[in-house]
């Protein structure tokens, strides 16, 4: 329950992070100084934020804490144009009152170039995305943040960095994207340290009292993965083909000698096609999960293979009011053989798992406000996710933000219902520049 308790708490984390009075006139001149001397003479744009933010829960019954975030974030970001390319820098310095760490978050260091007119190549570590979907990933492989998401932070860090190579080729009958990773970089999971989880060795929710540790694929020259898509603009209508050779990026298996979260071997085959539709924009997405490690599914420790596909529709509802739908659905493949080795007194996924989405976006005061919901909901599941925001802009520099992560199941081993008890509400502050 959200107690006098829990707000005041919000309030006094708040307050501490918050080093930085309204910025006075002289600061704002010396920034703008050091902005200009830069790029006039190192051609480097600077730019960034300092945010804080805090949140609670709002339903705590296991031994979890108070707070769901409190931290405070100075974003630095740094590009520099040079004749033959662009060398790129994004870090994240991190005061977190919840983990009491203070870190240095590298988001991007990368080198872009072109080799060949019709060639582009960017080196190092970057934010990868591709595929239709909207808050849903069937073809993009490439790491996440679901704790962050999961806790308030901005959505931009949802999508987690990876260390790569990314080829792009750019040719009349088709482009072509190749992202080779030398290394796996795996999702940011939810392993109890945070959030409170469904754990299936205990039979029940748990949190700090049992961390599920993973063993971490960080060989050089054993643990590479490698993606792919081809796409091509037809008439207005968008296609794509994909391709995945790696790992899970979440821990789906399980060493029952160490007791920690595995990441079994993974590909996958998808295609995806966009177009205008009905005075809106409509998609369709697929993708073959083949699990190497398992391929006849009767390892009860290894993931299935499963398909998976998705549909959307996107439309603007009214002026500055926009809605969109999106149904989603997973096959879990050789189910006779799954259902035969599953251990005994385990929870039992089903054969299939559906989900609905639904966004809405509201922008008032001349687009200065922006409300917005996101809603999931699993009727083979019976479980929900609810994530809702109001962000204000206040000035060119300045903004606030609300919202609330809300969940909800009638089980505790769904993938939302887990989540019940981290239910939370959350408020920031950011100044950019």
């Amino acid at each position: 329950m959200l107690t006098f308790k829990n707000i005041i708490a919000v309030i006094i984390v708040s307050c501490a992070l918050l080093p930085l009075p309204v910025t006075s006139q002289a600061a704002e001149s010396k920034l703008r100084n050091l902005q200009d001397w830069l790029y006039d003479n190192h051609q480097t744009e600077l730019n960034g934020f300092v945010e804080m933010r805090a949140g609670v829960r709002t339903n705590r019954e296991l031994d979890e804490k108070d707070l769901s975030i409190g931290e405070a974030r100075l974003q630095l970001d740094l590009s520099k144009v040079m004749d033959w390319g662009t060398l790129k820098l994004k870090t994240d310095l991190v005061g977190d009152t919840v983990d009491e760490t203070a870190i240095a978050d590298l988001r991007e260091l990368n080198l872009l170039f072109s080799p060949l007119d019709n060639m582009d190549v960017k080196v190092g570590r970057q934010v990868l995305t591709w595929g239709t979907g909207d808050l849903l990933f069937i073809n993009d492989l490439f790491p996440k943040d679901w704790v962050s998401f999961f806790i308030g932070r901005d959505d931009e860090y949802l999508k987690a960095p990876s260390d790569a190579i990314k080829t792009s080729l750019f040719f009349d009958t088709a482009n072509i994207d190749f992202v080779y990773m030398p290394t796996f970089n795996n999702s940011n999971y939810i392993d109890g340290s945070r959030l409170s989880y469904w754990n299936p060795i205990l039979g029940r929710n748990a949190g700090r009292d049992f961390v599920f540790d993973d063993n971490q694929r960080n060989s050089f020259d054993e643990d590479d993965s490698a993606a792919m898509r081809i796409s091509k603009n037809i008439s207005g209508v968008e296609y794509a083909l994909y391709g995945y050779y790696g790992f899970w990026s979440t821990p789906k298996g399980l060493d029952p000698v160490a007791m920690r979260l595995t990441y079994p071997g993974l590909a996958v085959y998808g295609g995806s096609v966009r177009a205008t539709l009905l005075g809106g924009i409509g998609n369709f997405e697929f993708g073959y999960y083949d699990s190497l490690d398992d391929q006849d599914g009767d390892n009860p420790l290894l993931p299935n293979s499963e398909f998976r596909a998705m549909t959307g529709f996107e439309r603007e509802l009214g002026q500055n009011l926009t809605g969109s739908v999106q149904y989603y659905m997973e096959w879990k493949q050789d189910y006779d053989e799954y259902e035969t080795f599953l251990p005994a007194g385990m929870k039992k996924d089903d054969e299939y798992r559906s989900l609905l989405t639904l966004r809405i976006t509201k922008l008032l005061k001349n687009q200065t406000l922006r409300l917005s919901a996101f809603a999931y909901y699993s009727p083979t599941d019976n479980d929900s996710y609810l994530r809702a925001k109001a962000h204000y802009k206040v000035t060119d520099q300045w903004a606030v933000e609300a919202g609330g992560n809300i969940f909800l199941g009638a089980d505790d081993h769904t993938f939302f219902g887990q989540f019940e008890d981290n239910t939370n509400i959350f408020a920031g502050l950011r100044r950019s520049f």
